[in-house]
């Protein structure tokens, strides 16, 4: 089932994408992955999806050693500090930055590890108080900053718009988070990436995220299933 899945997900995109006018091979796949055994995660990279994404740290501890070394965790939820050294270990990309004080601290557990990581910031587009992320007129100072942490790549922007009965209302959202990226990236505020990261987008308004400019897609129940 996850390999026709996948399929058909990815057919999805490309369909999107081609209406868009863009190229389906620069919109990356997030598998959301949570809750789901590493039987799954196999599965799926048998099937030849790499990225998956999880919401809890220890989940993400507990799978890597059980799935194979081409399978890159991103992580899609809220990191607390105290679990910081646990993503620099086991993560491909934080995709969930929001705060400087997670940074400092990310920072140091990588420096220890001698290895950088790619970094989204989280931005709470829509202002929705049930939202973690930075608001939209902190980003910049945040980026700033951020940039001075020699082990973190920052690659772009991530947002989850609030939760919408039709996904056309999340189209303005989208759209905002976009045009915030093409400012800073004006202002070389996203310096390891020719052209930023844009993750939004889940399994109801994909689409929708990839006529406005998303670069990496999450999706979860449309491959894996309902969640046990």
């Amino acid at each position: 089932m996850i390999v026709q899945n996948i399929r058909i997900v990815k057919e999805r995109i490309a369909e999107a994408a081609q209406k868009a006018g863009r190229q389906p091979e620069n919109i990356k796949l997030v598998a959301v992955s949570k809750h789901f055994p590493a039987d799954s995660i196999r599965e799926a990279v048998d099937a030849g999806q790499n990225i998956f994404g999880e919401n809890y740290i220890q989940e993400v501890q507990a799978k890597r050693g059980l799935v194979p070394a081409e399978a890159v965790f991103h992580f899609i939820g809220h990191l607390q500090s105290n679990k910081a050294k646990i993503a620099a270990e086991t993560c491909g990309m934080l995709e969930t930055l929001d705060s400087y004080k997670l940074g400092v601290t990310l920072n140091s557990q990588l420096e220890n590890l001698k290895k950088n990581l790619d970094i989204l910031i989280q931005v709470n587009i829509g202002n929705d108080p049930r939202k973690t992320g930075v608001a939209a007129d902190e980003v910049e100072a945040l980026l700033i900053k951020i940039n001075e942490l020699t082990r973190l790549r920052v690659c772009g922007l991530m947002t989850m718009p609030p939760l919408a009965t039709d996904p056309e209302q999340s189209r303005p959202h989208f759209r905002n988070l976009r045009i915030l990226s093409e400012k800073f990236a004006a202002k070389n505020l996203f310096p390891h990436v020719a052209t930023p990261e844009l993750s939004m987008g889940m399994s109801d308004d994909f689409h929708i995220a990839i006529e406005e400019g998303s670069t990496i897609v999450r999706i979860g129940t449309a491959i894996f299933g309902h969640r046990p």
